[in-house]
């Protein structure tokens, strides 16, 4: 029988896990849940410690659970190899994984505020803050490049269970059948319907999946809302972000998780766009509220900052700028399909966002341009000379997918 948290047992139970006692004075509260997957509830102990307590939703008895398996791997796995202490830093200290109910217990980061929260609120996006996300991520992937031990540590599976096969995210939306039409609202059809009529997408998907070279760890759900700030980071020299929620991590390809985190910001230019049936898409695109050439800014510091932690990755993959985008692309599309299913819904935006998304897919090579504001040689150029990469003898003429007229508003 699955053991159920509420408000009213989870401090029970974390006293029978040795994890606080009745001298705490201990409260609890439920988390507004964001998905459908988990139960959060934050518990606050004396002395401002506190508490979150995860729960994976739907478990029965006649299956192993695996939601919070691999957050907890991934936490054995910087014990088991002190020399990645350097990672633990940017993650937060897992306290109690419980296999049988699907329970994990970290602390929680009381000074640290959600990333996309934070941008929301205080309306600018400062370079120290990227800057910081990108050193990090390449800290990781550098730490954890082609080493066969970490490899096959995270290999593990839950008992009774299978070991893992890499997961390749390159995947597009599964064949539409009739079910679909109990399960969506008829405007997302919509969606369907025109990504069906873009066959160059399912091919750019499946190129980008031939193409996947797993390598070293890697997050695969970087969001700006598993990416967290310190609420001093104008006043701290390090440890300014902390990057939560790793249960999608796995052995992979790191030009996902930097095109995951491209597609987040540029998410906030895409759903800023102003919308109405006169403006052409470009034009939609030129009166966006929240301009692309403020977040090409963050995100040319982040690809930055990634490369100056991880120059090696040039050598082994010469086009992950390319395929940075490409994700992004990919990324949009999935994110798309997400807010069908959780949110029910699909309008003009979305449009918008498919068509910028099938550009990325579609065309990387000029979409370079449009992203990060510069050619891709030019990205690479400073870096070349910590590389073997060979310098181009030709700068290519890179097109922008269109002509970047709106108003630059300062961060």
């Amino acid at each position: 029988m699955i053991f159920t948290l509420s408000s009213y047992n989870v401090i029970q139970y974390l006293q029978q896990a040795d994890l606080c006692s009745s001298e705490d004075g201990a409260s609890a509260k439920r988390l507004p849940e964001t998905n459908n997957k988990n139960a959060n509830l934050l518990v606050t102990l004396k002395g401002d410690r506190t508490l979150l307590v995860k729960q994976e939703h739907q478990i029965d008895d006649n299956r192993i659970p695996q939601e919070f398996f691999k957050e907890w791997l991934f936490h054995q796995l910087l014990q088991q190899f002190p020399v990645l202490g350097n990672i633990a830093e940017i993650a937060s200290l897992v306290l109690h994984f419980d296999e049988k109910n699907s329970i994990l217990v970290r602390n929680y980061l009381s000074e640290y505020f959600e990333l996309r929260k934070f941008y929301q609120s205080s309306d600018i996006y400062p370079l120290e803050i990227t800057t910081a996300i990108g050193s990090s991520l390449g800290v990781l992937h550098r730490a954890t490049f082609n080493r066969r031990e970490y490899r096959d540590f995270m290999a593990t599976a839950p008992q009774g269970q299978f070991r893992y096969q890499y997961y390749n995210p390159a995947q597009g939306i599964e064949s539409i059948s009739s079910d679909i039409f109990g399960k969506v609202p008829t405007e997302a059809l919509k969606f369907y319907a025109l990504y069906q009529r873009y066959e160059s997408i399912e091919g750019a998907i499946a190129e980008l999946a031939a193409a996947w070279k797993p390598c070293c760890l890697t997050h695969n759900d970087l969001n700006l809302e598993n990416i967290l700030v310190h609420s001093r980071w104008n006043q701290l020299d390090n440890c300014l972000v902390r990057l939560i929620d790793w249960e999608a991590c796995a052995w992979g390809e790191p030009a996902f998780d930097l095109g995951t985190l491209v597609a987040s910001y540029l998410g906030i230019w895409l759903e800023s766009l102003v919308v109405d049936t006169s403006l052409s898409l470009e034009e939609s695109l030129q009166l966006a509220a929240i301009p692309l050439e403020i977040l090409q800014s963050s995100i040319l510091a982040l690809i930055q900052a990634y490369l100056s932690a991880f120059p090696m990755i040039l050598e082994y993959r010469r086009d992950l700028i390319q395929r940075v985008v490409q994700f992004a692309g990919l990324v949009l599309i999935q994110n798309i399909q997400k807010s069908i299913q959780y949110g029910r819904y699909f309008d003009s935006i979305g449009i918008y966002i498919l068509q910028v998304a099938k550009d990325l897919l579609t065309k990387p090579q000029e979409s370079v341009m449009t992203v990060f504001g510069i050619s891709e040689s030019e990205i690479v150029r400073p870096f070349a000379k910590l590389t073997k990469l060979p310098q181009a003898n030709k700068e290519q003429n890179l097109v922008r997918l269109f002509n970047n007229k709106s108003r630059l508003r300062g961060c």
